[in-house]
């Protein structure tokens, strides 16, 4: 990709080596910000709170495991999707299951898409690759202060 782009992304991932794969394959896309990883829901969901004190970055995308000690993945979205200051965000779900009914369960949740995860680094590149074409070339984005300002108009 030719375009240099400065995003922030969430990766809610508990497996060190998955970690370390995701990380390199958005290095190689050369989205200019270290994404933010943390290794739990609780972790993730604790970040995000701290964006409404700290005037810290909100993701522009998270990716998410489903399947992490504590607070899963599922969880994680329910709670995600039921805050009006962070329900815009898109959670990618990039996991080890591909069965239907976690599929199914996580766009009821509203995920904004579903990747079962590659097995090796040429492959996790080209799901990265085509994950920052989509997200952050073709898809139009808002600033997230301006949709909370959004948002709170409606509410008021």
């Amino acid at each position: 990709m030719d375009i240099y782009k400065a995003v922030t992304i969430m990766l809610v991932e508990d497996d060190p080596g998955d970690q370390k794969l995701i990380k390199t394959s958005l290095k190689s896309q050369h989205i200019t910000n270290t994404p933010l990883i943390v290794s739990s829901g609780e972790e993730a969901l604790e970040y995000l709170q701290r964006t409404k004190i700290n005037n810290e970055a909100v993701p522009d995308l998270i990716l998410l495991d489903l399947n992490m000690p504590g607070m899963g993945g599922r969880e994680f979205l329910r709670q995600i999707k039921a805050d009006p200051d962070f329900e815009v965000i898109p959670v990618v779900v990039l996991t080890t299951s591909d069965t239907d009914r976690d599929i199914l369960e996580s766009f009821r949740l509203q995920a904004a898409g579903y990747i079962k995860k590659p097995v090796n680094l040429p492959e996790f590149q080209e799901v990265i690759q085509t994950l920052s074409d989509y997200w952050f070339t073709i898809c139009k984005r808002v600033v997230h202060e301006s949709s909370r300002q959004y948002s709170q108009s409606f509410i008021s």
